[in-house]
């Protein structure tokens, strides 16, 4: 089997190259530590800002307590077309000082109402997930490509 031979393309596409393999691949896999034992699964994020990615949760998950413990996260995107996007950062929970966004976020998503019932449901928790790294990989070219992130990230 010959190795893969990905589309060439510009580091200045780096950024939009990211951002569309976020469009296209809707359910990222989040990897979070449970003790010495990593954990990997597929969440539905809530609201996407440039590479910042928000994602609901209830505080009754097993998840609510690994990311308690160590908030270091990593979510990866795998595309149609099977490029990747991994986004390594650190998950921090909303707080009441920011229900304009968490009103903002639950507005535009009909299926925490539909589940939840209302905004200050206790059970609700969102991670806005802050990026400190984001890797590109086209196709399976198997070698990633950091991606520029904006100063205030």
């Amino acid at each position: 089997m010959s190795k893969p031979s990905p589309d060439p393309f510009e580091p200045s596409e780096l950024p939009a190259l990211a951002r569309s393999v976020i469009k296209n691949a809707r359910f990222p896999m989040l990897a979070s530590m449970d003790g010495d034992q990593p954990r990997l699964r597929p969440v539905s994020p809530v609201r996407v800002d440039d590479f910042t990615v928000y994602v609901a949760n209830l505080r009754s998950y097993h998840k609510t307590g690994e990311i308690a413990a160590n908030p270091k996260v990593e979510l990866c995107y795998l595309a149609p077309e099977h490029d990747q996007l991994r986004i390594t950062g650190v998950a921090h929970p909303l707080d009441d000082s920011e229900q304009p966004l968490i009103d903002e976020i639950w507005e535009n998503n009909p299926l925490l109402r539909q589940y939840l019932g209302m905004s200050d449901n206790p059970e609700l928790i969102i991670y806005r997930i802050v990026p400190h790294r984001v890797r590109f990989m086209r196709e399976w070219a198997l070698n990633y490509h950091d991606v520029p992130l904006p100063i205030d990230a």
